[in-house]
C-alpha cells in the first residue's frame, strides 16, 4: 500500500519554486516517480572560499612580475633594434648613384608631403574640424583643402584605383586559373611519358652523346660540389663531355678550378676547362663562346647547370629519354630543390614563391602549352633546337628566357618533368635577393621590347602570339609589379589623406590574403609564415617596380649582371654519400670521400684567410624602403583619425615590414 503524499510540503515546495529558489532542492530527473523526492543538502564546507589578502597580494605580485618580463622584452628588443639601426646608419656606405635614384627622389616627396599632410589634420583634428568640418562659405583654410581635395584630387586617384583593381582581379583570376590546372594534372595523374628506359643492358652506342656545361664566375664556395656532381653522372663516359666555363678574375679561384678539373682528368673523367679574358656577353656570352667549338658538333644534347647546382647521378637517365620519339622536343626542364629552404626567414619565403612557380606556373603550361620560360638551369637542350633558334644572345641579362621565347616562335615544344629534382642553394642576404630579382623583373622588359615584332611577325598561332605577348610578358611580368607597388605602397596612403577616394577592404586584406592561400598550397608546411609572405611581397614590389621600369625604358641598371653570392650550403660529406650511392663508382671511395684534395683544402683556406682580411661583409641599408616604410605608418596614424581598422593594420604592419627589410634585419645577419 503506497503512503499518501504530504499535501503540506508539496505546497511549500511549490511556493519556493514560484519564487525561484528551487536551487536549494534541485528537482526529480524523472516525473513518473512524482511521490518521491530527493533531497540534497549542501555542505557550508562546499560554498566557495574567499580568498585570504596575502593570496590576493601573491596573485597581483605574479601577475605583476609577468608584465615586467613583456615589458622588458620588448624593450630589450627594441633598444637592440635601435643600436642596430643606428650601427647600420653610421656604417652605411650606400652606393650614391642608388640612393639619389628618379625613383628614390619621387618617394622621398611622397614622404615629405605626407608628413604636411599629417601634421595639418592633426591640427585639424585637436581643433575639432575633423569632427565637425567648417562650411565652404566660412573660408576656413580647412574648408578649402576639402573642397580641393574633393572637387581634384580624389577624382584622378579614384580613377586611378579603380584602374589598378581591375588589373588586380584580372591577375588573381589567372592565378586562380593557374591553381585549377594544377588541380586537374594532380586528379588525373598526367605527366609526360617517356618513350625508352636506359637499363644496364642498353648498348654503349644506344647512349646518345651529351655535352654539360657549367657556367661560373668567382665561384670559391660551390666550385668543388658543382663539378663533382656532374662528374659522377650515371652515363658512359664515352658518351659525354663535361665543360667547365671559367668567367672568373680572381687568379686563385681560377687556380681552384682548374686543380679541380685535372684531377677528375685524372680519374678518366672527359672534362675540359676553359676561360674568358674579357667577359663580354655574361653568362649568354659564356655559353655562346662554347659552342662554337668544333667539338660541339658531335653532340646531340646539352645539359646547363649553375655553379650551385648538384644534380643527382640518374639526372641525364632521368631527362634524355623524353626527347627519344619526339623530334620536335627542344627542352625537358627539371624542378629545383633547395638544400637551405630552412636557414632564415627569407629563405623560407622564397621557397613559397618557387614551389608555386615550378610546381603550379611550369608544371601548368609545359602540359597544356607545351611553354614555359626556361630557368637557365637543370634543364636539357636539343643542340638543333638551338641553332635552328640563333644560338644564344647577349642581349639581355635573361638569356634563358630569350632562347626559349626564339624556339617557341620557331615551332619547338618544351615538357617540364616536376618528379626530378635538382639541388641548389637560396640567396640568404636580402642584398643577394635584391640583385638577383632586380634583374629577373628587368630582363623580361628589355627582351619584351626586342622581340614583340618578331612574335607579330612569326608564324605561329594566334593563340601563341596572344599567349606571350598578353600572359606571359605584359601580365607576368608588367602588371604584376605596376600594380602591386602603386595600390598599396601609393594609392593605399594616398586614400587616408584623401579619403574622398575609397579603397576597398577587400582589396586591402581579402583577395590579397586568399591570393597568399594559394600560393602557399604547393608549400604546405609554410603556412604558419602566410602573413610574413603576404607582406614581404608588397614590400619587394618597389625592387620589382623598379627593375620593371628600368628595363622598359633601357635605364642604365637595367643591364647590370652581378652574380648571386653563394654560401655552398652544401656539406663536402653530403657529396660523399651521393657519390658511394653510386652503383658503379667512378672513382675509388678512399679519395672521393674528400672531395678534394688535401693541397686543394690548404689552398682553399689559405685564400679565404686572405680574402677575409681584405674584405668585410657588412649589413647595410635600404633608403628606398626606409622611406616607404615612414610613408605608410605615417598612413596609419592619419587612419586612425577616421577610423579605419583594416586599413589601419594594415599600414601599420606593412610600414614595420618596409622598415624590417630596409634596415636589413631579414635574412643574414653578419656581425
Amino acid at each position: 500500500m503506497s503512503r499518501q503524499p504530504n499535501e503540506e510540503f508539496q505546497e511549500w515546495w511549490n511556493k519556493q519554486r514560484a519564487n525561484g529558489t528551487d536551487d536549494l532542492f534541485p528537482s526529480s530527473s524523472s516525473s513518473d516517480n512524482s511521490s518521491f523526492l530527493t533531497v540534497e543538502i549542501r555542505s557550508p564546507i562546499e560554498k566557495e572560499r574567499t580568498r585570504s589578502a596575502r593570496q590576493l597580494s601573491w596573485i597581483y605580485l605574479l601577475k605583476f612580475q609577468q608584465i615586467a618580463n613583456s615589458i622588458a622584452f620588448l624593450t630589450n628588443s627594441f633598444i637592440s633594434i635601435v643600436r642596430t639601426a643606428n650601427r647600420r646608419i653610421l656604417t652605411s656606405n650606400s652606393a650614391p648613384h642608388r640612393s639619389s635614384s628618379r625613383l628614390y627622389r619621387v618617394i622621398k616627396v611622397f614622404l615629405t608631403v605626407s608628413v604636411i599632410l599629417l601634421v595639418f589634420e592633426l591640427v585639424a583634428y585637436f581643433r575639432g574640424w575633423h569632427f565637425s568640418p567648417p562650411t565652404v562659405e566660412s573660408s576656413n583654410l580647412y574648408a578649402n583643402w576639402i573642397e580641393i581635395r574633393a572637387n581634384y584630387l580624389a577624382p584622378p586617384l579614384q580613377s586611378l584605383t579603380n584602374m589598378c583593381i581591375v588589373l588586380f582581379l584580372i591577375q588573381s583570376v589567372d592565378r586562380v586559373v593557374l591553381v585549377l590546372g594544377c588541380f586537374w594534372i594532380k586528379f588525373r595523374r598526367l605527366k609526360p611519358l617517356a618513350e625508352i628506359d636506359y637499363v644496364e643492358s642498353v648498348n654503349v652506342e644506344d647512349y646518345p652523346m651529351v655535352l654539360l656545361q657549367i657556367p661560373m664566375c668567382n665561384e670559391r664556395e660551390v666550385y668543388q660540389q658543382s663539378i663533382a656532381a656532374v662528374c659522377i653522372q650515371d652515363w658512359p663516359k664515352e658518351r659525354m663531355l663535361v665543360q667547365i666555363l671559367d668567367d672568373s678574375d680572381d687568379l686563385g679561384v681560377q687556380g681552384l678550378i682548374k686543380a679541380e678539373v685535372q684531377k677528375w682528368q685524372q680519374r678518366g673523367v672527359h672534362i675540359v676547362y676553359r676561360h674568358r679574358l674579357i667577359r663580354t656577353g655574361y653568362k649568354a656570352g659564356n655559353l655562346k663562346s662554347a659552342m662554337s667549338c668544333d667539338y660541339v658538333k658531335k653532340y646531340e644534347f646539352v645539359a646547363i647547370f649553375d655553379a650551385d647546382f648538384q644534380p643527382t647521378p640518374d639526372f641525364l637517365k632521368n631527362t634524355i629519354p623524353y626527347f627519344k620519339g619526339h623530334d620536335d622536343i627542344a627542352l625537358v626542364q627539371t624542378r629545383w630543390a633547395f638544400v637551405n629552404k630552412d636557414e632564415n626567414l627569407l629563405t623560407r619565403l622564397q621557397n613559397i614563391n618557387l614551389a608555386f612557380h615550378f610546381e603550379v606556373e611550369q608544371q601548368v603550361n609545359g602540359w597544356f602549352i607545351n611553354f614555359f620560360g626556361f630557368n637557365g638551369t637543370a634543364g636539357v637542350w636539343r643542340i638543333k633546337a638551338l641553332e635552328e633558334c640563333g644560338g644564344w644572345l647577349e642581349r639581355t641579362t635573361v638569356e634563358d628566357m630569350d632562347i626559349a621565347v626564339r624556339a617557341h616562335l620557331c615551332g619547338w615544344k618544351f615538357i617540364y618533368v616536376n618528379d626530378v629534382k635538382c639541388l641548389c642553394e637560396l640567396p640568404e642576404s636580402y642584398e643577394a635577393y635584391k640583385k638577383q630579382q632586380h634583374r629577373w623583373h628587368s630582363g623580361p622588359m628589355q627582351l619584351f621590347r626586342l622581340c614583340f615584332s618578331d612574335i607579330l611577325r612569326s608564324k605561329v598561332s594566334w593563340f601563341k602570339k596572344a599567349n606571350l605577348i598578353f600572359l606571359f610578358f605584359l601580365l607576368r611580368k608588367l602588371i604584376l609589379p605596376f600594380y602591386s607597388f602603386t595600390l598599396f605602397c601609393i594609392i593605399l596612403p594616398l586614400t587616408m589623406f584623401l579619403p574622398e577616394a575609397q579603397l576597398p577592404a577587400w582589396v586591402v586584406c581579402y583577395v590579397p590574403g586568399l591570393m597568399s592561400v594559394l600560393n602557399i598550397l604547393p608549400a604546405p608546411q609554410s603556412f604558419p609564415f602566410i602573413v610574413p609572405y603576404l607582406l614581404f611581397e608588397n614590400t619587394m614590389s618597389v625592387t620589382k617596380f623598379h627593375a620593371m621600369i628600368s628595363g622598359l625604358f633601357q635605364l642604365g641598371s637595367s643591364y647590370e649582371w652581378i652574380v648571386t653570392k653563394k654560401s655552398g650550403r652544401s656539406s663536402e660529406a653530403d657529396l660523399a654519400a651521393m657519390v658511394e650511392n653510386e652503383s658503379e663508382p667512378l672513382l675509388e671511395k678512399s679519395t672521393v670521400s674528400r672531395s678534394s684534395s688535401e693541397s686543394g683544402l690548404a689552398e682553399l683556406s689559405k685564400l679565404e684567410m686572405a680574402n677575409k682580411k681584405g674584405k668585410r661583409k657588412r649589413n647595410r641599408l635600404y633608403r628606398k624602403e626606409l622611406a616607404l616604410a615612414f610613408i605608410l605608418l605615417t598612413a596609419s596614424v592619419r587612419s586612425l583619425l577616421s577610423a579605419q581598422g583594416i586599413h589601419f593594420y594594415f599600414l601599420l604592419f606593412q610600414g614595420f615590414t618596409f622598415l624590417v627589410v630596409g634596415l636589413d634585419l631579414i635574412g643574414e645577419q653578419v656581425s
